[in-house]
């Protein structure tokens, strides 16, 4: 039996997986660099946290919570919040700063969108995340499953709303787009994650313009929705840079922005390049919103998906 400390997937988290991608990554020695006092995080011991997760467990559902080691883990499961990921827990992609296990995914659970909407009905969610893994190797990307499951819940409840966090359906979105237009979501969420000139340190199989173009061509399909992105910063970026991201955002049309500080899974994963103060948040933050995005969340913990349904309620009352 395997110990609550084991991870059958711990070396397809990090050693297997970075150890194949086009910028060589050499593993940190010693212990991670030591996190400054504005990053510290509850550690997941209520009770609510294990029941959520039993129920989860029970309806074979997978949190990006979880997978992604989210800092704010504690503090979203002990509220009865999550952001769901479909799909699998294996991702086709070796993207060295993130924690989710790669692998070849096996088929799709036919089961998964309505097991997905149980969970939502019994968690009695207002506002639900849905993400996924990488799927590159379905013709649509995954899109036509995102569909399914965004229909399942609103079946189940009309007054639920739904944000997706989306991969960038590399070479299939006009396929993926047009699934969605069969259930489309409240907001549409898809990550840039860092500035074009790391992308291929970062983000190995990934297109900077590509995820721009991914945004654009939603918005155009589906103008009363509002698009989303989100930024890491500490991977070695440079404020400027990070303004010219913001720009180019706006300019295909995304609404609403998360911004946190990327924080390193494990010596095999992307090293911190430095740990951003706050005031930065907060002076980017303020940045984004001069360039006209309507919502913005600027700070050392924050995810894309973090307190996204206060997000969300902010920009209805701005009329969006």
């Amino acid at each position: 039996m395997l110990k609550p400390t084991d991870d059958p997937l711990r070396d397809r988290r990090g050693k297997l997986k970075t150890s194949k991608i086009p910028i060589k990554l050499i593993p940190s020695e010693g212990p991670l660099p030591r996190k400054p006092s504005w990053i510290r995080a509850r550690a997941p011991t209520q009770a609510a946290v294990l029941t959520l997760k039993l129920l989860l467990r029970a309806h074979q559902l997978h949190t990006v919570c979880e997978q992604a080691a989210c800092p704010n883990l504690g503090e979203c499961f002990a509220n009865g919040t999550a952001t769901f990921m479909i799909m699998g827990e294996l991702c086709t992609r070796r993207c060295p700063f993130c924690d989710v296990a790669h692998g070849r995914p096996g088929p799709l659970d036919e089961a998964e969108p309505q097991n997905l909407a149980e969970a939502v009905t019994l968690m009695k969610l207002k506002y639900v995340v849905i993400t996924s893994v990488d799927r590159d190797d379905l013709r649509d990307g995954g899109a036509g499953h995102f569909a399914k499951c965004i229909a399942a819940v609103r079946q189940r409840s009309q007054a639920i709303r739904i944000e997706i966090l989306t991969p960038d359906f590399r070479k299939r979105v006009a396929r993926a787009l047009a699934a969605l237009e069969t259930a489309p979501p409240d907001v549409f969420n898809h990550n840039i994650e860092t500035v074009p000139r790391l992308y291929r340190q970062a983000r190995p199989g990934a297109d900077y313009a590509g995820s721009l173009d991914l945004l654009r061509q939603f918005k155009s399909a589906q103008p009363g929705i509002p698009t989303k992105s989100g930024l890491m910063l500490g991977l070695g970026e440079a404020i400027p840079e990070v303004h010219e991201v913001l720009r180019d955002l706006r300019e295909h049309g995304c609404e609403m922005l998360t911004v946190g500080q990327y924080l390193q899974p494990s010596r095999y994963h992307l090293p911190v390049a430095r740990f951003v103060h706050p005031e930065e948040f907060m002076a980017l933050g303020e940045f984004a919103r001069s360039l006209g995005f309507a919502s913005v969340a600027s700070g050392p913990l924050v995810r894309s998906s973090y307190h996204a349904d206060q997000q969300a309620r902010a920009l209805s009352k701005r009329g969006y």
